[in-house]
Parts: structure tokens; sequence; C-alpha cells
């Protein structure tokens, strides 16, 4: 098998490759020699070259740098084959068909290689934004309590399903540990309201009301009262009010509060 053969290849002439491949990267335009001195470089060349015997005896890949970009780490596989396709000449210089075949077999190994290095970098990429996405989920549903018995839910963007998983948990705790019996959800900074945020919206208010707490809906403007009566939305099992304000002098009184405005005395003092 080809495979075998290049794998001994690497093993046999590996402090040959390992000083050519070494200097091709030296030379090299695109050597990062701000990222990497000349002996981490034949440091990370002699390893790659260890995996890479391994991988070929295997038929697995691995990607062995850190700290670098998908292209420099591609560029980094990429510039193995010049080295290799010149060892694999001198050493089948009487088989032209063997060579032939080593070099096309190497050729598609190291761009396989590099093409995993790109899809890994790729994939901790897209988890690292999902992580983020998370968060920023968590940080977009503070709860905060607006008085004793009293907690607030500010939305701001728009409410989707996994949005609403988010919003449903972290008012539910807060009920539970504040002991609260009302909560506002103001819904000011959500840009429009469709039939599936409406339904959203009840999903919280019922899973609110299973904790023993009731929910006030504010932030209904204008033009979210008139969609809502377009599409035919029924809120009437729900207190719905125009701002947050009102939201909490309704919530104080459902709350057994009273509100009083304390009377100004202006003093004037004589000259």
């Amino acid at each position: 098998m080809p495979v075998p053969d290049l794998s001994t290849l690497l093993n046999q002439s590996r402090d040959q490759l390992l000083t050519s491949w070494v200097g091709e990267q030296l030379a090299a335009k695109e050597l990062r020699s701000d990222l990497i001195s000349e002996h981490e470089l034949r440091a990370d060349s002699s390893r790659f070259l260890e995996i890479l015997a391994g991988s070929m005896a295997s038929s697995r890949t691995t990607d062995t740098r850190q700290g670098f970009s998908p292209s420099e780490t591609a560029s980094f596989v990429f510039s193995f084959k010049k080295p290799l396709f010149e060892s694999i000449r001198a050493s089948k210089a009487s088989d032209l068909t063997g060579a032939m075949e080593d070099t096309w077999l190497a050729s598609k190994l190291l761009d396989d290689l590099g093409l995993y290095t790109t899809e890994s970098f790729q994939q901790a990429r897209e988890e690292v934004i999902r992580r983020q996405q998370e968060e920023m989920l968590e940080l977009s549903t503070p709860v905060v309590q607006l008085w004793d018995g009293v907690v607030a839910l500010p939305l701001i963007g728009t409410l989707d399903s996994a949005r609403t998983s988010v919003v449903m948990e972290t008012l539910l705790q807060t009920i539970v540990e504040t002991r609260s019996e009302i909560a506002i959800i103001d819904i000011t900074g959500v840009p429009t309201v469709d039939t599936l945020v409406a339904q959203h919206l009840l999903k919280t208010v019922a899973a609110a009301r299973l904790m023993g707490a009731d929910c006030i809906i504010s932030g209904i403007r204008p033009q979210i009262a008139q969609t809502m009566v377009h599409l035919q939305i029924d809120l009437s099992s729900v207190i719905t009010k125009a701002t947050l304000a009102e939201a909490l002098r309704t919530a104080l009184k459902k709350g057994g509060f009273s509100i009083t405005r304390q009377a100004r005395t202006a003093t004037v003092v004589a000259s």
C-alpha cells in the first residue's frame, strides 16, 4: 500500500525533510516571525512530521497548531508539499509510476489536512459565537425587583422561541427567589408584535401564573394595539397598560399599597 510507503519515507528521511521544510518556511514572505521563533517553528514542524507519519499509517488527520489563523495554518501544511515531493522523487527515481502514485497520495493527504484545519477553526469559532449568543440572551433578559412582591421584566428586541425559554426560566427563578406575586412584562423595546410573539408572551404569563404570580403587560403602543386588533390576538385575560409607570401603579394597588402625592410648600424669605 502507498500509505505505509510514505510513512516509512517520513520516518527514514525525517531529519532531511525537516531541515528542508524549515528552510522553505523561513524563506517565505508569509512567515509570522512576530508569532513564532525559528526554534518554535522547528519544534512545530518536527511534531507535525511525527503526527503526519502516524496519520498516514492510520488514515487519521490531526490539527497541531494553535494561535494562528486558518489560512496561516493551512499555509504551514501546504508548505510541506515541496520538500516531501522532492524526497519522493529522489527515493523513487527508478520507479516513475510509484513516484507519481506517492506524490498524488501525499498531495491529497496534505490537501485534506489543510481543509481539516480550516473546518476545525470554523467549528471552534461557531462554538464561541453560540456561547456568546447564549450569554447575550441571558444579559438581555434582566428581571428587576421594583417593589416588595413586584418584579419587572423589560424586553428589548425580537422575542423568539429560544429567547422565550430563557425569559421564562429567568422570570420564574426570580419569582421564586423574591416571592413576588406580581410580574410586569414590559414590551416597550419590542419592535413588532405578531401572532408568534403574542403566543410567546401568553406562554410566559401562563408559566408565571402556575408559580402563583399575576402578570401585567406594559408598553402597549398605539401601533402595537392596532396590530393586535388586526391579528385578532386575545389578551383579554391579561392586564395591559400603556407604560411601565401605569403598570407599576396598578401592581402596587393590587398589592394593597396606596400612592399619595405630598403637597409642595413654598417658603418665601423676606429680604
